[in-house]
């Protein structure tokens, strides 16, 4: 049997310069071959580096790199892997105050909320609309995209240009 491809991005949003090594270490490891990130200053966070690396490899590796990059204080990172046929994708995101969050994404990126969840939230929130709406906020990971948009600004040196709203 042919295993499936997947892709996705590594995209670390800040890391100290004394730990990109390291985490270079830890994302070739996890995909099974040596690698090297284009690092460029992070203009948020002085002394803070930035990198995106576009990796391919079999199904599920996007959580095997986001575990591998896991538990060092000051990384921030996001790993995504793009949904593939009959497979949906998955985004997990990292900071050093929220820790790490994953969802599930649809073949357009979109987090995709699980039924059971979307039932747990309106069974907690009762009838009370801001706890439901603190529910949602919860299982979209909006914590973690408030703390991390902020480093993802696209400076005219980076690789990566991010659109937040279109139309």
């Amino acid at each position: 049997m042919v295993a499936t491809v997947a892709r996705g991005v590594i995209l670390i949003h800040s890391a100290p310069r004394a730990l990109c090594p390291h985490v270079e270490w830890a994302a070739g490891r996890a995909l099974g071959h040596a690698v090297s990130f284009d690092w460029r200053e992070q203009p948020v966070l002085d002394g803070a580096q930035r990198a995106a690396f576009f990796w391919q490899g079999e199904r599920g590796l996007g959580a095997v790199i986001a575990s591998a990059l896991r538990g060092w204080e000051h990384l921030r990172y996001e790993v995504t892997e793009d949904a593939g046929l009959g497979t949906d994708g998955g985004r997990w995101m990292h900071t050093p105050d929220l820790g790490i969050f994953h969802a599930q994404t649809d073949t357009a990126g979109n987090t995709v909320i699980p039924e059971d969840r979307v039932r747990s939230a309106m069974e907690l929130a009762g009838s009370d609309a801001f706890e439901l709406h603190r529910e949602l906020r919860l299982a979209l990971g909006q914590a973690w995209d408030d703390e991390l948009e902020p480093f993802r600004y696209a400076t005219e040196d980076s690789p990566v240009v991010w659109l937040h709203k279109v139309g």
